[in-house]
């Protein structure tokens, strides 16, 4: 089981680290999906993206990777009015609303992924 955890805990550092990333690239993008009551809208998708990077580099390194992931769901929760926000204005990324629908339970499954690396990485976890 071990071999599994560590594997699954490197794929969500890739994730988050290239999920970050994508707010440096695309921040126009990300920009368009805050919800219009929050302040300062590029300032949050720089500082959200950078928080992404860090915590996916944290979980990597063995001393940090729980409390990383306890942060990973600390940033899904507060990035979810985002994807909210682009369910309900769907015009912002093109699709099918089915895939619009489909990215809020996703959310769920990150957060539940990152919840799992809060464990101690034995045996038994």
């Amino acid at each position: 089981m071990t071999w599994i955890k560590s594997t699954s805990r490197g794929l969500l550092a890739v994730f988050m680290i290239g999920a970050g990333t994508m707010h440096f690239v695309n921040t126009d993008f990300f920009m368009k999906i805050m919800p219009p009551y929050l302040p300062l809208h590029k300032e949050l998708v720089l500082v959200s993206g950078a928080f992404e990077v860090l915590l996916g580099v944290l979980l990597l390194v063995p001393r940090s990777s729980r409390l990383a992931a306890w942060g990973i769901i600390a940033l899904l929760i507060a990035v979810f009015p985002a994807n909210l926000y682009l369910y309900q204005h769907q015009d912002i990324l093109p699709a099918s609303p089915i895939i619009h629908l489909l990215r809020l339970p996703l959310q769920g499954a990150l957060i539940l992924w990152a919840f799992w690396h809060t464990r101690p990485l034995g045996k038994k976890s």
